[in-house]
């Protein structure tokens, strides 16, 4: 399998190309417009066929590159079945599996840090990976202050259905602002600060006290991510 892992270091945004091997279909998830020359070049280079591009949810600090990657390459866009986004070209639903070229992702519906956002999980039969969006973090979680973002329902999307993932699913979040590549189920039910050893309403409160400023792009990002990535 190809899987190359991109950093945007400007809003800390992971980026997640994958395909079965060379000169195969491929996907990407939570692509950044102002990386698209760099997907390109590393999709020409390995002679994939980009055939999907997934948002995992309206992202309020960067733009997206859905948009670009549709134009340059016809893929198929992607969000769940929630999104305001409408320009995308296919919306899913809890449970469903997408099928690239043998590559299978199922679609989780886990709101919380938004009240659209959705996780992938690679190998549904078996899984392998899940790439959580913001809701679940390395040894962190997704805000829940702005875009109708509930922390019980964020804390319901992470233990009980997320943490009932197996322990050595790897996780890939769409942020880390430290410099960590992944995680594992495991190791965030044992290790995150915000989860391990605490009940819902200590959660809650935690998240309900966080007092972060607001994206810097917020206001731009918001609306143009709705209109995939068109400013």
């Amino acid at each position: 399998m190809i899987f190359r892992q991109f950093f945007d270091a400007s809003s800390s945004t992971y980026t997640y190309l994958l395909a079965s091997g060379p000169g195969r279909e491929a996907l990407i998830i939570d692509p950044v417009k102002e990386r698209t020359a760099d997907y390109l070049a590393v999709i020409n280079a390995l002679g994939l066929k980009l055939v999907r591009a997934i948002d995992t949810h309206t992202h309020a600090d960067h733009i997206t590159g859905l948009g670009d990657l549709r134009d340059a390459t016809g893929c198929v866009t992607i969000m769940g079945e929630f999104t305001k986004a409408q320009c995308v070209s296919q919306h899913v639903k809890e449970g469903e599996t997408l099928d690239v070229d043998g590559l299978r992702l199922k679609a989780l519906y886990t709101p919380g840090h938004t009240d659209e956002s959705f996780s992938f999980v690679l190998g549904a039969e078996r899984p392998r990976a899940v790439f959580t969006g913001d809701v679940l973090l390395i040894r962190g979680t997704g805000r829940t202050d702005f875009q109708n973002g509930d922390p019980r329902k964020s804390w319901d999307s992470i233990v009980n259905k997320l943490f009932r993932l197996p322990d050595e699913t790897t996780v890939y979040p769409a942020h880390d602002y430290k410099g960590w590549t992944a995680s594992s189920i495991g190791e965030e039910k044992r290790h995150n600060p915000r989860l391990a050893g605490k009940t819902e309403a200590e959660f809650i409160e935690i998240m309900n006290n966080l007092k972060l400023p607001n994206p810097k792009l917020m206001d731009v990002a918001v609306p143009a991510n709705l209109a995939c990535g068109k400013v």
